[in-house]
């Protein structure tokens, strides 16, 4: 902050020059028609003689030497015969330097106000010191220093939930408790998080009751659920505590309920978690619900090149296989190829994604393509071949898809 308020001052004092500068030149300036006079005089003289000099060393004539002399004792007399007159110095009366000092005063004065009515001084101050001094800090030091600004602006709801979610990895669950408690006193109670703040403060109920299902949690559960029948939360707390006491028939309802908004890894945590209650009712000898959502995700394909593109490639060419979801760009599944290895059988499945959040099992229906790329390159260009068949579900599908390249990207 130092080197803020010195170059302001900087600034001030230059400011201030624009109002002095002026008076002060114009008291000491003063210059007459006679110093004029006297300075063309000297000047004519000068220009005289350089004529003649010229005119000695024969560059000019006699007739140019009287036209250029002619033409500089006209310019004299027009000099001469102009009115005398003096730019008489400023005169500055006792009002006129009360004006100005007022002036430069009010300029820093205003300035100042200005700035702490409407700058941000507070966070140039915490920019400027920064605590970590450009290294990465450790989850400690992150969070003692959102801490610190949560002191200074107590009503940022994100700032708490952020709070609370870092207590939560850290395991300081009663700590996260009462940040949540800030969020849902801050946050309006329609707005579209809320209900997932209630789930999290459900969970984190849990967590600081060492993990068990009491009338507290249950009643905050509760009240979730009836804000939002399908918050993933409230219903995956459900199901732990279902699981617990071996009611795996009611934890599988809670979790596939909770299927309905999960997505990512929410998705496939609550899968697991279904297929770990399946496994328990298998070897219990008890009935297994049906559960599509169990069913591996896999689709056979069978790849070839139509004839009349066959003369086109090279064995050598670079061949992609997607499944993309219908109307979407991010594969789920990939596999590249040679045109060599074709015709070939393969199956997409979830080993072949490209990022473990995004796979089949994902979505239900998906569009499969082939593309021979010219370039080796996996986005299509010009000249590549390419064949697609879509929708196709991901499950179930028996036999293989007859995908074959007959298409030429324009």
């Amino acid at each position: 902050m130092t080197q803020l308020w010195f170059a302001m001052a900087v600034l001030t004092v230059i400011a201030m020059g624009f109002v002095f500068f002026p008076a002060w030149r114009g008291s000491r300036v003063k210059e007459t028609a006679e110093d004029r006079r006297h300075q063309n005089v000297d000047i004519f003289r000068e220009r005289l003689s350089e004529l003649e000099q010229e005119r000695d060393n024969g560059n000019l004539d006699n007739d140019d030497f009287d036209s250029l002399k002619t033409e500089l004792e006209r310019n004299l007399l027009i000099d001469a015969d102009e009115p005398e007159q003096a730019q008489e110095a400023v005169k500055l009366t006792g009002a006129t330097r009360v004006t100005i000092m007022l002036l430069a005063l009010l300029i820093p004065a205003i300035s100042i106000g200005l700035y702490a009515d409407l700058g941000r001084s507070g966070d140039l101050e915490q920019a400027l010191n920064d605590p970590f001094d450009g290294r990465q800090p450790t989850m400690e030091q992150a969070v003692a220093e959102l801490e610190r600004q949560l002191d200074r602006n107590p009503d940022n709801a994100e700032g708490w939930f952020l709070l609370a979610t870092s207590y939560l990895n850290m395991e300081r669950y009663t700590d996260a408790v009462t940040a949540l408690e800030k969020v849902l006193k801050i946050l309006p109670q329609d707005a579209p998080q809320y209900a997932g703040v209630m789930g999290q403060y459900a969970q984190a109920l849990y967590f600081a009751n060492g993990g068990q299902m009491d009338d507290t949690v249950m009643q905050q559960v509760e009240k979730t659920l009836a804000r939002e029948p399908y918050e993933i939360t409230a219903l995956g707390l459900l199901g732990i505590s279902a699981f617990e006491q071996q009611e795996y028939e009611t934890a599988i309802t809670h979790w596939r309920k909770a299927l309905t908004n999960a997505d990512g890894a929410s998705q496939q945590s609550l899968l697991s978690g279904i297929r770990s209650a399946r496994d328990r009712l298998v070897e219990l000898g008890k009935p297994v619900p049906d559960l599509p959502e169990l069913v591996d995700a896999a689709i056979p394909v069978s790849v070839s090149i139509a004839d009349a593109l066959k003369a086109s490639v090279t064995p050598d060419q670079t061949v992609f296989v997607f499944a993309r979801p219908v109307g979407g760009r991010m594969p789920l599944a990939a596999v590249k190829l040679t045109v060599a290895d074709l015709p070939v059988s393969l199956v997409l499945d979830d080993s072949l994604a490209m990022n473990p959040q995004m796979t089949l099992s994902s979505v239900t229906e998906v569009e499969v393509s082939a593309r021979i790329s010219v370039a080796g390159q996996p986005q299509a260009q010009p000249g590549d071949m390419f064949g697609v068949i879509a929708p196709v579900t991901v499950q179930g599908q028996a036999e293989p898809l007859q995908l074959v390249i007959d298409q030429v990207v324009e």
